[in-house]
């Protein structure tokens, strides 16, 4: 590495030292509402339906997608 490369790395290195940093205000506060059994049935089901079954229907079609046709 040139003597240059390694100035200009230092230089930005020593740059981003000196900025501030923001950081983010989360604060976490208690629900409003509890979460009511049904709430979390039809959560659930929404999960299971969009990402388990497609991939166990791919995962069982296997042996099909293998095949040359």
């Amino acid at each position: 590495m040139s003597l240059s490369t390694a100035q200009l790395l230092r230089g930005l290195t020593g740059l981003t030292r000196r900025l501030p940093v923001q950081r983010a205000q989360i604060h976490s506060k208690p629900p409003r509402e509890e979460l009511r059994t049904m709430d979390v049935a039809v959560g659930l089901t929404s999960c299971f339906l969009c990402f388990l079954l497609p991939s166990g229907w791919v995962l069982s079609h296997l042996e099909s997608y293998k095949k040359w046709e």
